[in-house]
Formats: C-alpha cells, structure tokens, sequence
C-alpha cells in the first residue's frame, strides 16, 4: 500500500513539474509578445505574422490593440496557421500580392545567438517565413528565455531545417554531410505515415550540425542554397531588429 502511495505521489509530482513548466513557459511567451507588439504596432501597420506557439500570443494581443486602439492594420500569414489565427480573431488578411512591402514581422524562432542569427522551421514554415520576412522593413522575434543562446546549438538540439524538392533528398543529404559533417535527417510526420510535407510540396532535412565546429554561417548558408534541389534554410542571418525574450522572473529580456 505505501509503494503504491509512493508511486502516485511520484506520478503526481513528475504531472505537477510538466505542468508548472508548461505554465511558465506559456507566461514567458506571452509577456514577450505583448510587449514587441505595444512598442512595434501603430495605426495603418502591414505586418507579417509568422508561426508559432508564441505568435498566438502576439495574435492575440495584436487582436486587442486593434479593437481597444481603433487601429487599422494588415496581416500577411507565413503558414496555414497563421492564416487561421489572423482570420479566427478577426484580423484583415492580406498578401504579398497587396502588401508587398511590410512596415514589420512579428515571427517566433527556435533558437537565438549572441549575433541574432536565428534557426527556424521547427515547425516546417521556414520558405515562406523567411520571403515574409524579407518583405518587411523590420524582423521582430518573440520568444522565451529557453531560445537565448550564445551561440546556434547550445539550446536547440534538433538541427537546422532545410526544405529540399522531395526527389533530391537522398543526394542533398549525402553532400551537406560531406561538406559540413554532422548527420541530416528526414523529418518525418507525426501522425501520417510517412515525411513531414511542407505548404509548399516539399520535404525537410535536420542537419544535426558538429557542436564543436566553428561555422562561418553567412558562409554555410550560401553554400548550402548552392546545393541543386535545396530550396530554403532555416537560418536567419542579419534579418533581425530586436529579439524579446520572455523570463522565468516574468521580466523581458531584449536583444538589439
């Protein structure tokens, strides 16, 4: 009976932990894209809304502003997601086409170095984040403190997204390790059988990069969308105005 006692106890306290976890990470999201979004957004505003667990946040404060503030702004999305955050609070939706050049984007991002070069895609969004982005006069990033590294890898273990034309993959793979080292993997769905498919049609390799190396990645970037068949990476290089990064303390730290 009292290991029985003691088993549910440590089940409770394991769910507990999880939880409060989720719970502060969810606050630090929150605080950050609060904040980037009283001090970016103003009246007649086109903004590019990325991806994300901590762009809903902004969503919804973006949400907020617009009723409360009377403002009059546009969204263009990066994914299927953004899109429906934008319409499901009420938000216009634009385009590229309409909105071809954008006063800001407010996007999310898996990791964050001490340069603010960034890796994105984790959520297989990096093309069409990364156009967004380059359509904007300003790249706002939202995160929380477990997304500030000093540099690319020290927090980020899954490797760096490259959207590839899904009959490449193979080849792809094979040069990029004997460029560069490390291992790639074909990120595969979740819940279909089969590889993760991107809006765009296309697959994406993890390049689980050597931690040790020291990488010139401007360099590695340029080579790698060299590569026949690669279509985008998900590193960001000197796109980023300000980084906010939401803290345990319930604090904002900023990265200019």
């Amino acid at each position: 009976m009292l290991n029985l006692f003691s088993k549910n106890i440590g089940i409770y306290l394991k769910n507990y932990k999880q939880y409060s976890t989720k719970m502060s990470l969810n606050l630090a999201k929150k605080i950050a894209a609060y904040k980037a979004v009283d001090e970016w957004v103003k009246d007649k505003t086109a903004i590019g809304i990325g991806s994300g667990s901590t762009v809903v946040f902004a969503v919804q404060r973006l949400a907020e502003r617009v009723h409360n503030d009377n403002l009059k702004v546009v969204c263009v999305p990066t994914s299927f997601q953004a899109r429906q955050l934008i319409i499901e609070n009420d938000l216009e939706l634009s385009d590229l086409d309409r909105n071809p050049i954008l006063d800001i984007a407010i996007d999310g991002a898996d990791e964050v170095d001490c340069d603010k070069t960034l890796i994105k895609g984790g959520g297989g969004c990096l093309l069409q984040e990364k156009i967004v982005a380059s359509c904007a006069e300003k790249l706002i990033i939202v995160a929380d403190y477990t997304k500030d590294s000093k540099k690319l890898g020290q927090q980020y273990k899954k490797g760096i997204p490259i959207e590839v034309v899904p009959m490449a993959y193979i080849p792809i793979q094979k040069k990029i390790a004997k460029m560069f080292g490390g291992e790639l993997k074909l990120r595969m769905a979740v819940v279909k059988a089969g590889p993760c498919v991107t809006d765009n049609g296309n697959f994406i390799l993890d390049w689980i990069f050597d931690e040790n190396t020291i990488y010139n990645w401007s360099s590695v970037n340029r080579e790698l969308l060299l590569i026949p068949g690669v279509i985008e990476t998900g590193l960001f290089i000197d796109m980023t105005e300000k980084v906010y990064f939401g803290m345990e303390d319930g604090s904002v730290k900023e990265k200019i």
